[in-house]
């Protein structure tokens, strides 16, 4: 497989995890997805507002392409899954299209063996991630499971179930 065949094929996996938080959202009321479900009290758009900056911004622009002015403001990252309940879901929904959109961009281009440009000893000591193709994969892997929790938190709300909505 050449390797921007490789990124092509990892970029579509991760679409499709994309696609599965949004579609496991798809016909929430606002109100619902501001309403804490289990007792750690996160919410569904704090955990979409997670992925778009702790996981998205964070693995794609800070740790794979370097992005100074993103390593200097990322503060806590417990305050990604804090969303305001004034805060319009449509807001942190299109946030997350808008984040993934610039992930691809920055990806789409490079091969998968491409290294890091930086790696954030602070938070995870020696680097476990090397290249691009490690960090599509702890990115897919990521996504994944909270699609998951996001199904979970869904049949909560409403009874209702991913791909088997009405």
């Amino acid at each position: 497989m050449s390797e921007s065949t490789e990124v092509r094929t990892l970029l579509s996996v991760l679409n499709d995890q994309r696609r599965h938080v949004l579609g496991a959202l798809e016909g929430l009321p606002p109100e619902a997805l501001h309403k804490p479900v289990l007792p750690s009290g996160w919410t569904c758009a704090g955990l979409v507002r997670h992925l778009t900056l702790d996981v998205e911004r964070w693995w794609f622009q800070a740790v794979f392409s370097g992005d100074q002015e993103i390593i200097a403001g990322f503060d806590d990252a417990d305050d990604a899954w804090q969303v305001s309940p004034a805060t319009p879901v449509s807001e942190v929904l299109e946030g997350y299209r808008e984040e993934c959109a610039r992930a691809d961009a920055l990806v789409a281009s490079s091969p998968a063996d491409t290294p890091l440009a930086w790696w954030p000893h602070h938070l995870f000591g020696p680097p476990h991630l090397h290249t691009l193709r490690d960090v599509l994969l702890h990115v897919i892997t990521e996504t994944a499971c909270h699609a998951g929790h996001l199904d979970a938190a869904r049949e909560l709300l409403d009874g209702r179930q991913y791909r088997v909505l009405d």
